[in-house]
């Protein structure tokens, strides 16, 4: 129910929540670099404690829950991603904008009070600038084990990862260019056991070439230990320890050829044209379906028809009968046939005679005549694997 109701709001503007709103925020990200924006809690705090009334005033604003979308839209642009693990954590919008995502893109934030369900609203406004020297040509991707998404997105950790990063490339011109949970590249969620963590992937770029390090860890050889459960042969795996954790064998080298990009649509059958609106058929054209209704029905019917004529020959008109049986069985194998049947037919009418005669006395308990004490008939002897093997002490 909270869930439909977010829904709701969401489809909202904000003055018809009757809840606060905050002034517009403008805010710059470049292609070819990591976007990352944290929400403050403080504004939305403070503009719920000025909505109040002042005997309200007291009341504790509670845990805030943020949401963000595009506005009029349900979710966000392609490139960006919103991340909050649980209501008292910090929010971020991040993501990695491409040239073809360049433009101006309007966020709607709403925030939450899960104590006093009272609603803040902002605008924030990210333009997409192009990068002067294109995106880097050289980029790594490292898988980053011991880290959720949310635990790389602080600047002063991304600046440690950085820094790590440039002694393994040695290249000072090095940036981060996209961080991803590794939820997003189709990992399992871990099991809720104290330092599982879900992994994330960082790429980072380049204009000078790989060094002999990065190399060496991805080249075939490497693959080929990786493959046997073995680390792979490099030299710079002390760079990001104890901070980072990185899986080695989950890293890849991309080389971006200059001046490439996207293909954009090209306009035509399903894309339309800029400024135009969808027309759709008023009436579709009339269709041939009598091959398909005889394909469907009929070849069916036909099927168990003859499956039926063949079930019913060989049940009725293949029977061998009582009389050519009698013809084909030899008069010595009918004869005793015949015997056996009618001893057997003997021996249930003198077993059904006898239904008033006592039972023989083999059957019956044994009887003690002068006491009149009946005890069962006397077991074997004993079984000698039960004896002790040393008689008991007197």
């Amino acid at each position: 129910m909270e869930v439909l109701a977010l829904l709701w709001l969401w489809a909202l503007p904000a003055p018809a929540l009757g809840g606060a709103s905050l002034p517009e925020l403008r805010l710059s990200a470049a292609t070819g670099a990591v976007f990352v924006h944290e929400l403050q809690r403080e504004p939305f705090e403070e503009a719920f404690v000025a909505a109040r009334e002042e005997d309200s005033a007291a009341v504790p604003v509670g845990p805030t829950t943020f949401h963000a979308h595009l506005g009029g839209r349900p979710d966000l642009p392609r490139w960006l991603r919103f991340a909050q693990r649980h209501p008292s954590a910090p929010a971020y919008l991040y993501g990695s904008p491409t040239d073809a995502d360049a433009g101006t893109h309007s966020i709607e934030v709403l925030a939450y009070s899960r104590a006093t369900y009272e609603t803040v609203a902002q605008s924030v406004i990210v333009t997409v600038v192009p990068s002067p020297a294109g995106p880097p040509r050289y980029q790594g991707e490292f898988l980053v084990t011991d880290r959720d998404v949310e635990e790389l997105l602080p600047a002063a950790t991304r600046r440690r990862f950085a820094e790590a990063a440039r002694g393994v490339w040695e290249r000072r011109d090095l940036a981060i260019v996209n961080v991803t949970s590794a939820l997003h590249r189709g990992a399992r969620v871990p099991l809720p056991i104290e330092g599982r963590k879900e992994g994330v992937y960082v790429t980072v770029g380049s204009h000078g070439t790989f060094s002999q390090c990065l190399v060496a860890a991805a080249s075939p050889q490497s693959r080929l230990r990786c493959r046997l459960g073995q680390q792979p042969v490099a030299t710079c795996y002390d760079t990001f320890a104890p901070r980072f954790s990185i899986a080695w064998c989950n890293l890849s080298l991309l080389e971006v050829p200059v001046g490439s990009a996207a293909p954009a649509p090209v306009p035509g059958s399903g894309v339309l044209e800029e400024g135009g609106d969808f027309a759709p058929p008023t009436a579709a054209p009339a269709a041939p379906l009598l091959a398909g209704y005889l394909l469907t029905l009929l070849l069916p019917l036909l099927l168990a028809a003859l499956l039926c004529l063949l079930l019913g020959h060989l049940m009725c008109c293949r029977r061998q009968g009582l009389q050519k049986r009698d013809k084909e069985t030899p008069d010595i194998q009918l004869a005793h046939h015949r015997s056996v049947r009618g001893d057997a037919e003997e021996l249930r009418r003198m077993a059904a005679a006898r239904a008033d005669v006592p039972r023989p006395l083999s059957t019956l308990p044994m009887f003690n005549v002068r006491t009149g004490q009946r005890a069962p008939p006397a077991r074997g002897p004993p079984d000698a694997a039960r004896r002790p093997l040393l008689p008991p002490q007197q």
